[in-house]
């Protein structure tokens, strides 16, 4: 009789002397916020670079603060799901190595976990360009709270287009991918680069790939355990339920 998907990735989880999680949209739609690139996403009929770019901030700032300021409102009424949570408990019991995320919603730290390297920044921060003074992202929706006495202009602390990733959450990454032996994707689409070499240098390395998202990913051949027919807090508490018989 063939195991269950939440079995098989329980004995990896624990056979593993280094697991790594990826997340990506996917993992935070579950607490109720929108992805990107899917029929309802946040892109859909958008250029992304007339609302989430370097170019937006300083000449189309109007159209930029709104897009930023209903997606920090957007955090406010949502909260990290069961798999969030499940995923700190496992750091702390030495079964993750660290977390490698897409996503800017601070929803992994609030959910616990210490070891979160954010490829693409934040948006529990902001920062005024010119002084670099930072402040918690509440600042933004108040009216005038992107402005400061140094006459600069609070940005979220997010990667906008036209800006290369934060160097430290970068090396950070590579090193975990380098030393894992189970690389997990959680709702990533796996698209966007070079976020996305992660998993298949990974596996190029040697680790097993799990790849558990929705839609079909360009690595899903590179699968060793492929779930795309359940949501991610399911498996991740039947896999805790495994771990723990």
């Amino acid at each position: 009789m063939n195991k269950d998907q939440a079995e098989v990735l329980a004995e990896w989880i624990k056979a593993a002397s280094s697991c790594v999680v990826f997340t990506g949209a996917g993992m935070s739609t579950e607490s109720g916020l929108p992805d990107f690139r899917s029929q309802t996403g946040l892109w859909q009929g958008q250029d992304p670079t007339r609302l989430a770019s370097t170019e937006a901030m300083y000449h189309n700032r109007e159209a930029f603060l709104r897009f930023y300021r209903m997606r920090i409102e957007s955090l406010q009424s949502c909260e990290p799901h069961r798999g969030h949570k499940l995923l700190a408990s496992w750091e702390k019991r030495g079964l993750v190595r660290g977390i490698i995320t897409q996503n800017v919603d601070g929803f992994h730290q609030r959910a616990g976990s210490q070891k979160v390297a954010q490829l693409h920044g934040t948006l529990a921060t902001g920062r005024f360009l010119r002084c670099e003074r930072e402040y918690s992202s509440v600042r933004y929706l108040e009216e005038a709270g992107t402005h400061c006495e140094c006459g600069g202009f609070l940005r979220p602390s997010v990667v906008l287009f036209g800006e290369g990733l934060p160097a430290l959450d970068f090396e950070r990454a590579e090193e975990w991918t380098e030393e894992a032996d189970l690389f997990i994707v959680l709702g990533s689409s796996l698209l966007v680069s070079p976020a996305n070499l992660f998993p298949q240098r990974a596996k190029q390395r040697g680790a097993r790939l799990v790849i558990v998202n929705r839609d079909t990913t360009s690595l899903d051949e590179w699968a060793d355990l492929l779930v795309q027919n359940e949501p991610i807090g399911s498996l991740l508490q039947r896999t805790e339920k495994n771990l723990n018989a």
